[in-house]
């Protein structure tokens, strides 16, 4: 199948939660995660959330199975969510570039298929991405990409098929010819597929072996 562009979450493809950032909120659990539970949580948590009715089911599951990785006991785990909860609320979290996804960027867009974010945030990513240097929309430090999707702004998420369908508007492709590359099966995965586009995903840990 001929691809001629490729839509790119964010957070558990390009950026995961500050590692210092996390340790001090789990230090108040007290727990001292080693570098690889701390990305291990993530993944845990984005297979963990099914139901993207509300921001409030999403974080549940999320924060949840982000504590259990680190094995903070069943008892402790109401109290978990409330401090995961504060810290990510916070703002500024998700800046660690995870290795090799700014390189993955350059590959894709020197082959000349056309690149475009797609990310369920807050309004701020598109700046984010151009003052890391990673992408910005037209020339500058970064990759340069179509478009910057951010739900904050656009007033749609993931998994619903208009986000993705603003997307192929902007750049003017198919469905049929599109990749979109996320971590979370039920917004990435399951959106994607309700606007016609092939979806990969991201699972590191191999949470999701029965995917095809």
């Amino acid at each position: 199948t001929r691809v001629d562009a490729v839509l790119v979450d964010l957070g558990g493809v390009i950026y995961l939660p500050d590692h210092d950032r996390m340790r001090a909120a789990l230090a108040r659990l007290g727990v001292d995660p080693t570098h690889d539970d701390l990305d291990r949580a993530h993944f845990a948590g984005v297979a963990a959330t099914d139901d993207f009715t509300s921001d409030h089911s999403v974080w549940h599951a999320y924060n949840l199975a982000y504590a259990k990785v680190h094995g903070v006991a069943d008892e402790h785990l109401d109290h978990a969510r409330t401090v995961l909860l504060e810290e990510f609320a916070k703002g500024d979290v998700w800046t660690r570039e995870i290795e090799g996804a700014r390189a993955a960027l350059v590959a894709a867009a020197a082959t000349g298929v056309r690149v475009a974010v797609v990310s369920n945030a807050d309004g701020t990513v598109e700046a984010q991405l151009r003052d890391d240097g990673i992408c910005q929309v037209g020339p500058g430090t970064g990759v340069e990409v179509a478009a910057v999707l951010d739900s904050g702004v656009v007033g749609v998420a993931k998994p619903d098929p208009a986000i993705f369908r603003l997307a192929l508007d902007a750049l003017g492709v198919a469905p049929e010819h599109t990749l979109h590359v996320g971590d979370t099966p039920a917004a990435d995965v399951a959106g994607a597929r309700a606007a016609g586009i092939h979806p990969v995903l991201v699972d590191p840990y191999d949470h999701h072996p029965d995917a095809d």
